[in-house]
């Protein structure tokens, strides 16, 4: 709360939006839960809208009156309404090594193989779509659900892993 008292500059209007935060966080971080489902998103939607109270703290009248109530969920719900846009527009995609891949057997003599098949399955994956199969980098990407750069910076893992892994065996 602190961060957004400084924003305001007279006594009397950093009482009033003490008054308001404390009243009506909780009431704000539900809207936004509502509509986002997610609560590190709704934090942000309601960050987000105590910024624009902050800064509009001379127009709000009587905390404890319904129209100042109206008022900050409809904030709060716009706020909201505009991160949800803006993640449906750009949908976030976590890069992680744990997630399903393909499965490969392979019983030869080979070392690239073998260090192939001790890569996690998300490299593997990787490996196998780009370097056996043939596929580019927006082939793979579009196969696998990720973003072209997400697709890109995985190769880039899994080829490093990859020859991390073969210069390990390689050693005598």
């Amino acid at each position: 709360m602190i961060l957004y008292l400084q924003m305001i500059d007279a006594p009397k209007d950093r009482s009033k939006f003490e008054r308001l935060y404390l009243a009506y966080r909780d009431l704000m971080f539900y809207v936004a839960n509502q509509i986002l489902h997610n609560e590190q998103d709704a934090e942000d939607a309601v960050h987000q809208a105590f910024l624009k109270v902050a800064e509009r703290i001379e127009k709000i009248g009587d905390p404890n009156c319904p129209k100042t109530r109206g008022y900050l969920v409809t904030i709060v719900e716009n706020k909201a309404i505009d991160l949800y846009r803006r993640r449906k527009k750009h949908p976030m995609v976590e890069l992680s090594d744990t997630l399903p891949g393909i499965s490969a057997v392979y019983e030869g003599e080979n070392l690239l193989a073998a260090c192939i098949l001790k890569l996690p399955a998300r490299y593997r994956e990787v490996i196998l779509l780009r370097y056996f199969q043939g596929y580019s980098v927006k082939e793979m990407a579009g196969m696998l659900g990720i973003s072209l750069a997400a697709a890109a910076k995985l190769d880039q893992r899994a080829k490093n892993r990859l020859r991390d892994l073969y210069e390990e065996e390689a050693r005598p």
